[in-house]
């Protein structure tokens, strides 16, 4: 049952942080053609699951992300704005589809569940 209330939460996060992106209107070719770019993050399992994890960690977080949002709004850079959104997007839905942060044991522990 929490798995499942988990999932939809991050499924509606990732609905409301699409919404936010078009109403900002950003392009939406844009947001699907960026929308898998942090998985580049995965690269760090090349050299070894420590390091993979590492870089998966770190391209999966929302503190990244969350601040680039506030700076850009802060700023005004629009263009740091769209990716951040998009960044975010990604992650909300990484965690409905239960990919979350991994553990440096095995790529498919993650803290949301065995992949």
């Amino acid at each position: 049952m929490n798995k499942i209330v988990l999932h939809t939460e991050y499924g509606f996060a990732f609905l409301l942080t699409l919404f936010i992106y078009l109403q900002l209107d950003f392009s939406f070719w844009l947001f699907l053609l960026l929308l898998f770019v942090p998985d580049i993050a995965m690269m760090g399992y090349i050299i070894n699951s420590t390091i993979g994890a590492l870089f998966y960690n770190i391209g999966h977080s929302v503190v990244i992300p969350a601040i680039l949002i506030g700076a850009s709004i802060l700023l005004e850079i629009d263009t740091l704005l769209m990716i951040s959104c998009i960044w975010i997007a990604h992650i909300f839905l990484d965690r409905c589809l239960g990919y979350g942060l991994k553990y440096k044991q095995s790529f498919k522990d993650t803290h949301m569940q065995r992949v």
